[in-house]
């Protein structure tokens, strides 16, 4: 019945409370006010209705050794009338902090009882408000299964009472009167909002408690006791008062909870078992702090999570505390020892919450810490993420890394991975894990099963950039939508994800790729998923969303978008399979092609594309992605490009794509001699619109790879048609096919058809290498990946085995293998190889334009014929003349044509050995394929006999 008093009184009080503060600031007397007229009214009800109060003196005062008072109060006592309204004035003895209601009266020893007395009076308390009293059911223990569950009631024990001391004459008290004030609020929505009272220290001298030296034991004892149920409850006492070196106003000494000193003159024993206790004051006050501060929304959600299980803790500790108050009032064999012994298990739990706070409260920097601990404290990604959203870089604007999220899930793992050989704290930890954990499961259901990140407090493993968005992935060259859109936060995963994290990440950008097509409804509720890290089906919940996210976007991407279809479609553009319609193209836009790349009217070469395109009878007729096709000239040319790459400033061998990166769009740089002399033919490249989600396998950066082959072997035809424009001339001028009596000259023509041939077998060659041997059959081996990326099982369904990422990698690795093996990534092989192109293109240009004409005045028989002048009167045209040198017969020109020759031979035959040592050397090392080639090329060499060539 005095609990439930006890909680009626409480009510009253906390409505009463309620009622002053809605009226703003109040001051702590009329806190003092109401507890005071509560506890009043509980002991008046308490004596009419307790039959253990009729008599509880009567056992005192039989004892034989007289009367034993408690500790005498110097409460200024208020007589009262029965029947009045009645309002008693409290001294302020404790700080200014109201007591609890039963604490203040317990028997006192300035009052003796004889043993037939009977306190029958009742004291009405007059309010505005009807209060509701409801039976209470009996208290349970702070931890049902600790050791302190169920403090059982110690028989009744009649103590021996001192006679009390005769009243001296108290002075008036000087008037005191501290004030609370409302403070102002915080992100923390269940702080507290009152002002933190004044400390004991400035309590008035004549309010003051009687020394302890100048009580008994016993008395000291019931003092100490009843100072223990204050403190325990974040109070201070009379004789139990914070340490000189706590200053509640401090938010760092609060986290690290208050020290105690106890007023001199305690007995010895009773000071030690007293500082056992306050230990677990010490406790509760620190995890208060915490979870104060901890709630703040800075944060995030797991700290709110965490903080809302330690609540749960401190409300059971209270209970408790009630507990320990109802024993110490209704059970006269309640003692100091008894007390000590019923909170040690609470204290060993309160210790495991304190030394979690305080790990959490140093990695956030709340208390204080060295400075290693708080270096690297900054990300670059987030300044430029802040930079990006309308941040701005100012001294302080940038705060700190938190503990948060699955940092916090970590330290929780850590500590029960470390307490497990102890039951109590194993339990605890466990229960602040499930409780911490809900939130993050809440996160990771979402990402797995909807493809979507609900994270306002930057705490999930997988981290979004939001300023990467699909609507750039036509403009942003570097391709970041897939690679760095979502990552994942390595220093913030928790372990019980760390062997998972990859396929998180996979599954949610494989979801979130299919959300944004349409194919995932996101309001539908995910059911039957796991609510924490401790549920037997937590790892099935991510593998089985991750195979049906894979699933579902190679679905999409096989079936729906036709992704064979648009690769075979890119085949025939971009390495000229089936090319009838380039060839076209070729003969069509020869005359512009030969123009200098900065000359080349691009318009004019599209509608000649389009025109082929469109032609009936060609491959590309039947195409349905030849709209994507454009044609576009780049500035810089394909050998000066490739070395940028590829060379040692360039390439990285662990990262090649960021090296490509650097030259995929054409930055702004000096136009060298060698870019303006450029032609069509060598500029020309092949531009392929892909649509969203098929942009995330055919990257800009796969496409990059696809106009690099494409160059080349444009670069290897284009030469072959000089070779056999120069055969056609070879066959069909007159000066060649003429045959002089002049032996010299005859040999002279072999040689120059000789090495023509073998350059046309050079370059025949090298085109069939880098088509039939390298870019076929990895295309074979890509195609096959592709399409078998659906099995079908035993019982007729299909199934993936393989991944999209997977589909991705092999799609880049068979471009990197084709420009691997076409000596496009080799810097040594690569500036032979141009030298050589470079040589035949000159010779090329030399025979066609020069030697041609030379050879008239070489030959004495043609040398000023009329077949003679009507050929090169075609070749100069009406406006120009030709010139006097060419009409007569000059001996000295076949020598200056033997030299020139004997040039172009010298330095054919010599990069040509130089390649083909090259290629044994590196298909001995690196590419087998190499061989292959070596063996063919071989074929080019000048060792080879003269009739090889000429048939």
């Amino acid at each position: 019945m005095m609990c439930r008093l006890h909680v009626a009184g409480c009510l009253f009080a906390s409505h009463i409370h309620k009622r002053f503060a809605q009226r703003g600031t109040f001051g702590y007397q009329s806190v003092i006010l109401i507890v005071c007229t509560t506890t009043l009214w509980i002991g008046t009800m308490s004596a009419s209705t307790n039959p253990r109060n009729g008599t509880h003196n009567d056992r005192r005062t039989a004892a034989t050794q007289g009367t034993k008072p408690r500790v005498s109060s110097n409460r200024a006592e208020t007589k009262v009338t029965p029947g009045e309204d009645v309002l008693p004035h409290d001294s302020i003895s404790n700080a200014g902090k109201p007591r609890s209601t039963a604490g203040s009266f317990r028997p006192n020893s300035s009052a003796v009882h004889t043993a037939n007395e009977r306190s029958t009076e009742r004291y009405k308390v007059t309010s505005n408000e009807s209060i509701q009293l409801s039976s209470r059911s009996s208290l349970k223990p702070f931890g049902a299964n600790e050791a302190n569950a169920g403090i059982p009631k110690s028989p009744k024990v009649s103590r021996p009472l001192a006679v009390a001391p005769e009243k001296k004459e108290k002075l008036a008290p000087s008037p005191w009167k501290p004030q609370a004030s409302l403070v102002p609020t915080t992100s923390a929505p269940l702080a507290s909002r009152i002002s933190m009272p004044p400390p004991s220290s400035l309590l008035p001298e004549s309010l003051e408690p009687p020394s302890l030296s100048s009580l008994s034991p016993d008395n000291q004892e019931s003092a100490m006791i009843e100072d223990l149920l204050f403190v325990l409850m974040g109070f201070e006492g009379q004789y139990i008062r914070y340490s000189s070196k706590y200053n509640a106003g401090e938010e760092k000494d609060r986290l690290a909870g208050p020290g105690y000193q106890i007023l001199p003159g305690l007995d010895p024993s009773l000071r030690d078992l007293t500082d056992s206790v306050l230990k677990m004051a010490t406790y509760y006050n620190a995890i208060e702090a915490f979870v104060e501060v901890q709630s703040r929304d800075e944060f995030g959600a797991i700290n709110h999570a965490l903080c809302a299980s330690v609540r749960k803790i401190l409300k059971d500790y209270l209970i408790f505390v009630a507990q320990l108050e109802h024993q110490y009032l209704s059970n006269d064999a309640f003692t100091l020892h008894l007390l000590h012994m019923h909170t040690a298990p609470t204290t060993q739990k309160l210790f495991q919450v304190y030394t979690l706070a305080q790990e959490l409260l140093k990695k956030n920097s709340l208390l204080d810490i060295g400075l290693d601990d708080s270096a690297d404290e900054f990300d670059d990604d987030d300044i430029l993420e802040q930079l990006r959203e309308g941040g701005e870089l100012v001294p302080g604007g940038m705060s700190k890394k938190l503990c948060k999220g699955g940092n916090v899930l970590r330290l929780l793992t850590e500590r029960l991975s470390l307490m497990s050989g102890d039951p109590t704290a194993r339990g605890l930890l466990q229960n602040l894990l499930r409780d911490s954990s809900r939130p993050y499961m809440n996160m990771l259901n979402e990402w797995l099963h909807h493809g979507a990140i609900k994270d306002p407090h930057a705490e999930f493993l997988v981290k979004e950039q939001k300023s990467i968005k699909r609507e750039k992935l036509e403009d942003d060259y570097t391709d970041e939508y897939w690679e760095k859109r979502y990552t994942i936060r390595d220093a913030e995963v928790p372990p019980q994800l760390e062997a998972v994290k990859d396929k998180v990440l996979l599954a949610g950008k494989y979801l979130n790729v299919v959300r944004e097509c349409g194919g995932v409804d996101i309001s539908k509720e995910v059911k039957d998923v796991p609510k924490s890290f401790d549920d037997p089906q937590f790892l099935d919940n991510v593998n089985s969303a991750y195979a049906y996210a894979n699933s579902s976007l190679l679905k999409l991407l096989v079936t729906t978008h036709a992704l064979p279809a648009r690769l075979r479609s890119m085949k025939h553009y971009f390495f000229l399979d089936r090319s009838d319609f380039f060839t076209y193209f070729l003969d069509l836009s020869a005359s512009e092609l030969r123009k200098p790349s900065k000359s080349v009217n691009v318009g004019k070469l599209q509608s000649l594309l389009d025109l082929v395109l469109r032609q009936p009878g060609t491959v590309a007729a039947q195409d349905p992605f030849k709209e994507d096709v454009k044609v576009q000239m780049n500035e810089v040319g394909l050998t000066k490009f490739l070395m940028g790459v590829v060379n040692v400033r360039g390439i990285d061998q662990d990262a090649p794509d960021e090296s490509m990166d650097r030259y995929q769009t054409p930055a702004p740089h000096s136009v060298t001699e060698e870019d303006s002399k450029m032609t069509g033919f060598e500029a020309l490249e092949f531009k392929f619109s892909v649509p969203f989600p098929l942009s995330l396998v055919i990257s800009i950066k796969t496409v990059l790879r696809y106009q690099i082959l494409f160059r080349y072997l444009v670069s290897l035809r284009h030469l072959e048609g000089l070779l056999l424009n120069s055969w056609e001339d070879h066959h069909k001028v007159l000066s060649w096919i003429h045959k002089s009596a002049d032996p010299k000259l005859e040999r002279w023509k072999r040689r120059a058809w000789t090495l023509r041939a073998r350059m046309l077998v050079f370059v025949q060659h090298f085109t069939y290498y880098c088509t039939a041997e390298v870019i076929e059959p990895n295309w074979q081996t890509l195609m096959t990946r592709v399409n078998g990326c659906e099995v079908t099982n035993e019982d007729g369904s299909k199934s993936t085995n393989r991944t999209v990422d997977e589909l991705m990698e092999d799609h880049v690795d068979f471009l990197d293998t084709c420009l691997k093996e076409c000596m496009l990534m080799n810097p040594k092989l690569l500036k032979v190889h141009s030298k050589l192109m470079a040589t035949i293109q000159m010779f090329t240009t030399y025979t066609v334009h020069t030697l041609t004409k030379v050879l008239f005045t070489a030959d004495q028989s043609l040398a000023g014929s009329s077949a003679a002048n009507s050929y090169l009167a075609t070749q100069y045209g009406p406006r120009h003349p030709v010139p006097e040198s060419l009409k007569s017969y000059d001996p000295a020109r076949l020598a200056k044509s033997d030299e020139f020759l004997g040039k172009y031979e010298a330095n054919f035959n010599r990069h040509l050995q130089i390649l083909l040592d090259a290629l044994d050397y590196y298909a001995a090392t690196e590419t087998v394929a190499l061989s292959r080639l070596c063996a063919q090329l071989s074929t080019a060499s000048e060792k080879r006999d003269e009739r090889t060539f000429l048939g």
